[in-house]
């Protein structure tokens, strides 16, 4: 296992850099957004955690290229990576569309959902304007998807660190009205959240040619219309992994949309804290991608034994990794949320939810990493089952107990929210377990 660190991490550290960079955008939002208020924090959170929800559908489905690129590359078939990456565009051209429908019919019903009046009045606008954003948003999941299955990763991570420029750029003119454009507030922030996501896109699809000339004459020719079977194919793997991420984001959305029918404090606090928590998340998510390419390399070149190497070592560095972000969390609580804000409301309470946010780093990221490591072994399905039970049977309802029942408050969102991760974390790694034991045999 020692001689697959070094591996997986040189893979990994720019993928986690690329995730901490894509997490990084929704941070300036909010510190940009931040002086116009609690309840404008409230707003722009709530409603990019709603767009999120939809549009990690989407997104999950292009991580059925995992699966299929890098077992592809492992066997050494360029033709068969290029294939997968030409279907992967075709099924973004399809879906981005659906989903900006969708999020303009959920913005539609934002009366029905008991939010908080101010919190109410500015989600609905940033909602609507953040679906523009779906298309190029999928296009870029799907060329990072095909970069990362044939380990070519530093492009994804100069284009995340560089598209936050763009973001904080845009953010500083759009939102406050600089260089003679309209004063915008937090509409502004969704905006300059579209444009980066745009120059994303462009910055991979660049990158992917590149990537092409170089192989000069060893680069494939294969046909760019969709194979219906292929789609299917595609769908059929990354089904199961969109429903399951979209159910554990999803899970998430829906505790932010609850802590905004709270106080403008509450939802405020809320959202900076859970940005401190996805900024965390971000390292796991990283190592999970990392780990699903390495072991459906593994199992493409024929080599089982080192397939379930991979997976258990991206669960160990997992572990020890999260253990030293729970600890940094617990040590530099008050430190870290000064950086969003000064108001001592939102401090005090954003205190109380880091606690509970170190308590629980340990499994957060074991359950998405042995969600990764399943996926690498072609099992999307499985993750989609423990997902449902870990966060709609079990952490919501708790957490809307003890935070309308029984008067916890916002903090009983996240207590419940726990509780459901503590249980897809034990879960998934018995699934791997038992993975694993099937590969080795």
């Amino acid at each position: 296992m020692r001689g697959e660190v070094r591996p997986l991490l040189a893979l990994a550290a720019p993928v986690i850099l690329a995730e901490i960079g894509w997490m990084a955008m929704g941070i300036v939002d909010t510190i940009m957004v931040a002086p116009l208020g609690p309840a404008a924090i409230g707003a722009a959170g709530m409603a990019s955690s709603v767009f999120t929800a939809i549009v990690i559908f989407g997104m999950g489905l292009m991580l059925g290229l995992d699966t299929l690129v890098s077992q592809a590359y492992g066997a050494r078939r360029l033709d068969e990576c290029l294939a997968w990456l030409h279907h992967g565009i075709w099924l973004a051209l399809i879906v981005g569309p659906l989903l900006m429908m969708t999020t303009w019919i959920v913005a539609g019903t934002l009366d029905a959902w008991g939010l908080h009046p101010e919190i109410r009045l500015i989600a609905g606008g940033y909602l609507r304007d953040i679906a523009f954003g779906a298309l190029p948003l999928l296009l870029y999941a799907g060329f990072r998807r095909y970069l990362q299955g044939i380990h070519v990763v530093r492009p994804v991570m100069i284009a995340l660190i560089s598209a936050n420029l763009v973001n904080a750029a845009a953010n500083w003119i759009l939102i406050y009205g600089r260089f003679g454009f309209p004063v915008m507030g937090v509409q502004g922030s969704a905006w300059a959240t579209n444009l980066a996501r745009v120059y994303m896109a462009v910055f991979l699809y660049v990158a992917i040619q590149v990537v092409h000339r170089r192989r000069g004459d060893a680069h494939p020719d294969v046909s760019k219309y969709p194979d219906l079977g292929r789609m299917r194919r595609l769908i059929g793997l990354g089904l199961p992994a969109a429903s399951q991420i979209a159910l554990e984001v999803g899970g998430f959305a829906a505790a932010t949309a609850m802590a905004a029918k709270l106080d403008p404090v509450s939802s405020g606090g809320h959202q900076i804290a859970m940005n401190l928590a996805g900024l965390a998340f971000m390292v796991p998510l990283g190592l999970a991608s990392a780990s699903a390419v390495r072991v459906g390399h593994a199992l493409g070149a024929g080599d089982p034994a080192r397939a379930t190497r991979a997976g258990w070592t991206a669960l160990g560095v997992g572990g020890v990794l999260m253990l030293t972000i729970g600890l940094s969390l617990l040590t530099f609580r008050e430190s870290l949320l000064h950086v969003f804000t000064d108001d001592d409301r939102l401090i005090a309470l954003g205190v109380r939810l880091l606690i509970v946010a170190a308590a629980f780093q340990l499994f957060d990221g074991v359950q998405v990493v042995a969600t990764g490591v399943l996926r690498g072994a072609g099992d999307t399905r499985t993750p989609v089952y423990f997902n449902v039970l870990g966060y709609w049977v079990l952490g919501l309802p708790v957490g809307y107990s003890l935070c309308f029942r029984y008067g916890w408050g916002v903090i009983g969102l996240w207590y419940g929210l726990s509780a459901g991760l503590v249980l897809v974390a034990l879960a998934l790694t018995v699934a791997w377990t038992r993975k694993a034991t099937q590969i080795a045999a």
